[in-house]
């Protein structure tokens, strides 16, 4: 019987595939890690082929010789990120450029100059910054001659990872879910399809972008040859939605942050399409039936990746474990302080020239203090998007937490003392993959609905409550914005 969900999960380091019974539980895992291409400061890039490839070889060894039993496909990926492809070949037209690229940011300096950022944000939720994937395709038009000569002749397809693996994996849909789509700048938050006015404001042709869909229903199908049978692909949503559908955040006011390679805060806004005064972003949770549930969201570029950076740029420390012991190590972090501003500040600062600081370094300073002070960055930087969403009327009562670094205890203990509240993390932390495992059940008729889904497929949870004084708070904070000038 056909009662299981393969997940692909195309994340920024890696891309892994899971096998989720209708009850929530994990049955296999698959991971590759993907390579990280920085041709120049600022420029972040994957090769797109690869991404194909490995997600696909990890999801033929999950599969393995039964694809009968798998009843549906969901997908979840990193966003922003821009493929081009030849719908003729399939095959990609340049590498990718990452979410985390910075080389747009003149051009959208230029538009915030021109004065067009009120208007992009009050239609897309979204402001005027290299993060977001319509500036990407438009470098990619205007400085890759096989892009440009792929749209002169009407063969250039664009799309997000997640539109990419579908045109794959189906031999030829090209569509995006509406998560996603919103991520681009070019999809106004009320409008079904993508938005013509803004297309030709930021020059990117609307026939080069895929059709918008639900994230969850009959979206397309997987063709036989890859995995041995065809299998219908029926939920789509980028990471941090996801994320936020596997914490069963499906309420109005219910906030979850995701502690992966950045950190990304969503409170489920119902059906109110969101506005923020304090730089916050507006986004689609998900969309069913062409019926929208938005969200409010905070990003911080760098969250993991800072470890990552400590372990394989600066060789301070042999494993991303090992910093929750080296924390422990000591009492504080004598004074030191990390901003990890290394690919610029996202919200609510949104400064792209933002540059890292380490402060605070003295003869006393070593690796326990470095990896103290990089783990008390998490909570520094989500205190700063605590204070934004407030300000916007969203305060949070409760955070619930996930990805690979919420694993580590001292670190989500840290984050109850500086937010001063109760911190709640799921014993299954990989809520990003059964986000899309919720959506496929749904989508495949597994399960009626995301509320059912969620209650039958998420776990326990432990709890995480303050414990740290108010002096030390305050003393930490004013450390952190005394840095965070500085950046």
């Amino acid at each position: 019987m056909a009662d299981c969900i393969l997940v692909l999960d195309a994340g920024t380091t890696s891309t892994r595939a899971m096998v989720f019974a209708a009850d929530g539980s994990m049955e296999a895992v698959a991971q590759e890690e993907l390579t990280q291409h920085y041709p120049k400061p600022g420029w972040v890039e994957h090769d797109a082929g690869e991404i194909w490839e490995k997600t696909l070889a990890c999801a033929r060894t999950v599969v393995g010789e039964d694809a009968g039993r798998i009843a549906a496909i969901g997908i979840t990926n990193q966003r922003e990120t821009v493929v081009a492809w030849d719908r003729d070949t399939g095959e990609p037209l340049a590498r990718a450029m990452v979410w985390q690229d910075r080389r747009t940011a003149d051009f959208c300096a230029g538009m915030k100059d021109y004065g067009h950022e009120p208007q992009v944000q009050k239609r897309t939720g979204l402001l005027l910054d290299p993060y977001f994937s319509g500036t990407k395709m438009r470098w990619l038009l205007d400085n890759d001659e096989a892009v440009r000569s792929a749209s002169q002749d009407g063969r250039l397809a664009f799309g997000t990872v997640e539109s990419w693996l579908v045109y794959k994996l189906s031999g030829g849909a090209h569509l995006s879910d509406a998560s996603n789509a919103s991520r681009t700048l070019l999809l106004a938050l009320d409008g079904a399809q993508f938005d013509e006015d803004l297309c030709e404001l930021f020059g990117v042709p609307r026939d080069s972008l895929p059709q918008v869909v639900d994230t969850h229903g009959q979206l397309a199908t997987c063709d036989a040859q890859w995995l041995g049978a065809p299998i219908a692909i029926c939920g789509l949503a980028g990471d941090q939605q996801s994320a936020t559908i596997g914490q069963g955040c499906l309420s109005f006011g219910e906030t979850k942050a995701t502690y992966g390679t950045g950190a990304f805060v969503l409170t489920n806004k119902g059906q109110e399409i969101p506005h923020s005064d304090n730089r916050l972003l507006g986004t689609v949770l998900y969309q069913e039936g062409g019926t929208r549930t938005y969200a409010i969201e905070g990003a911080c570029f760098v969250a993991g990746s800072l470890v990552q950076y400590l372990r394989d740029q600066l060789g301070l420390i042999g494993s991303a474990a090992e910093t929750e012991d080296l924390a422990r190590s000591i009492e504080d972090s004598g004074e030191v302080v990390i901003v990890p501003a290394l690919a610029g500040l996202g919200a609510p600062h949104w400064k792209p020239d933002a540059r890292g600081v380490i402060s605070g370094l003295s003869f006393a300073s070593g690796r326990a203090q470095i990896a103290r002070a990089a783990l008390e960055a998490m909570a520094h930087q989500t205190h700063d998007l605590a204070s934004a969403f407030a300000a916007d009327g969203a305060p949070w009562s409760r955070l619930r937490i996930d990805g690979g670094m919420s694993a580590n205890d001292w670190m989500a203990q840290d984050l109850a003392n500086i937010l001063d509240l109760e911190v709640e993390r799921p014993d299954f932390i990989e809520t990003t993959a059964l986000g899309a495992a919720i959506l496929a059940a749904v989508g495949c008729g597994l399960h009626p609905d995301l509320e059912s889904a969620a209650a039958a497929m998420r776990g326990g949870a432990s709890s995480f409550a303050p414990d740290m004084t108010t002096d030390v708070r305050d003393a930490r904070l004013a450390r952190y914005a005394r840095a965070l000038a500085a950046a």
